[in-house]
């Protein structure tokens, strides 16, 4: 609460949904964190219909449909779109966006663009940039106004929840902006990567989706009587965000959200463009073999596309949704009785959320294996609820002592993943646990890149290695 980096808003905003659903499905709290996901599946599908729609009126059914296809289907698209996140909804802001100003509604568009930045993520501002700016200079004062007004409706709205919840006048908006660019947060201390990283991950998510999309410039000057200046607007947002994220230590896959609609729609472009790269350029009728050709490439390069992120998506979820899963089984064992103790070790960052702990479990703790970074503790209302702030909490990542369960018998339930590694595991003591649930789950450090990144019939499993992730749950000592 010191940092007051938190937008209390951003999450009250999910309140429209939870709580009628924490009514409706009262005695099953994990109905109620579908219902939330479904919420931000349908946000995204309505800003993706409203691109789309936008694309086809302005560039034609063909291209709207290679888009339609990659939104659908991209397994980057696929997971971010029902992610409870500040950057998943910069990413419903930006493509809700895009498709008003490519809708000749450029008022409009920057008060969508204000919502994603203030009620989103603040840092997608500059993602924001390119198309708030070419608003502006169409529509300057209807634009402007549209801007300011949503702007400042929210960050009074968000200023007066901040102050509800920190007990003081601030604003998480300004507070996340001061702390990250002007000094303050060191977000290395949460793991740094190489300027590559964001080109990887993105040919993970997208394949050659990505690969075209970054390829878009490279088309342009061939394309540009049909792409510029309008789509050109929309798109780079992806090569300076892109940028932009490279050049930090501390990357995530979440960080490239906001733009992961704009690699549909480029691609889509570059593909749609195939037949132009080789047309006569004085003869806009040419049908030339190599044309044709090119015209057969269009759904083969799509194909192609789509299957790879399929196979994407399914190594995802067969290969690591293993920890959704053990935790849904806990509901059939209520006999363990009220107040009881679930424990988890180096499994804290997969722990699902509290939405799938039955109510008969007292309370969720971590115990000591060796992580050394500050993790979450249970909330403390006596402390002054959420305006406190705790002083076992830092923001230089280092663990607390009080962090941890030290009387592991306290432990009724223990969630554990194990992998061929020569460190002992607490599961493997039989006589104090007795497994409930196993579940395989892909050993990344041990599996191929290619085989574990990809789902290859027969391959896929044959050249993976896989771990097990278990429940256990402590044996009664006999009296």
């Amino acid at each position: 609460s010191e940092f007051a980096l938190r937008s209390y808003l951003y999450i009250i905003f999910h309140e429209l949904v939870g709580r009628p659903a924490s009514w409706l499905f009262a005695e099953e709290k994990v109905r109620v964190f579908y219902a939330v996901r479904l919420f931000l599946g349908f946000l995204s599908l309505i800003s993706d219909a409203t691109l789309v729609v936008a694309l086809s009126r302005k560039y034609g059914k063909r291209l709207a449909s290679y888009a339609l296809a990659m939104l659908c289907l991209a397994s980057g698209c696929f997971f971010a779109s029902t992610s409870f996140l500040p950057s998943s909804f910069s990413m419903y802001a930006m493509s809700l966006s895009s498709g008003l100003f490519l809708l000749e509604k450029p008022a409009w568009a920057v008060a969508v663009a204000a919502v994603g930045v203030i009620l989103g993520w603040p840092f997608s501002i500059l993602a924001f940039l390119p198309l708030t700016f070419y608003s502006l200079a169409k529509q300057f004062k209807q634009a402007f106004l549209s801007g300011a007004v949503t702007s400042i409706a929210l960050l009074a709205l968000s200023i007066l929840v901040d102050h509800c919840y920190y007990q003081r006048w601030t604003s998480s908006v300004f507070n996340l902006l001061v702390y990250n660019v002007l000094g303050g947060g060191e977000s290395h201390l949460y793991g740094t990567e190489g300027p590559l990283f964001y080109i990887r991950n993105g040919f993970n998510n997208f394949n050659f989706c990505f690969i075209l999309a970054l390829l878009f410039l490279g088309i342009l000057p061939i394309a540009r009587k049909k792409y510029a200046p309008n789509l050109l607007i929309v798109i780079s947002p992806l090569y300076i965000w892109l940028a932009f994220m490279s050049l930090q230590p501390h990357k995530e896959e979440r960080f490239l959200y906001p733009i992961y609609p704009l690699v549909c729609v480029a691609a889509s472009a570059v593909i749609e463009s195939f037949p132009d790269l080789f047309r006569d350029k004085y003869n806009p009728y040419d049908n030339s073999i190599i044309v044709m050709m090119a015209k057969f490439l269009r759904p083969v390069a799509l194909s192609l596309i789509l299957c790879a992120s399929h196979s994407r998506t399914f190594s995802l979820i067969n290969g690591y949704a293993a920890p959704m899963e053990v935790y849904k089984i806990l509901e059939h064992h209520d006999d363990a009785g009220s107040g009881s103790v679930l424990c988890v070790g180096s499994e804290w960052h997969r722990y699902p959320s509290s939405f799938f702990v039955p109510d008969y479990i007292g309370e969720v703790r971590w115990i000591d294996d060796g992580f050394r970074g500050v993790l979450p503790f249970p909330f403390n209302d006596s402390l002054g609820g959420t305006a406190a702030a705790p002083p076992y909490f830092n923001n230089k990542n280092k663990a607390s002592d009080e962090q941890y369960l030290r009387d592991i018998e306290a432990c009724t339930f223990l969630v554990e993943l194990q992998l061929n590694r020569p460190f002992p595991y607490r599961g493997k003591d039989l006589s104090a646990w007795e497994p409930i649930a196993a579940l395989p789950y892909l050993d990344r450090e041990l599996s191929p890149a290619k085989y574990r990144s990809f789902f290859i019939p027969y391959l896929w499993q044959e050249k993976n290695v896989f771990g097990m992730y278990k429940l256990l749950k402590r044996v009664s000592k006999p009296e």
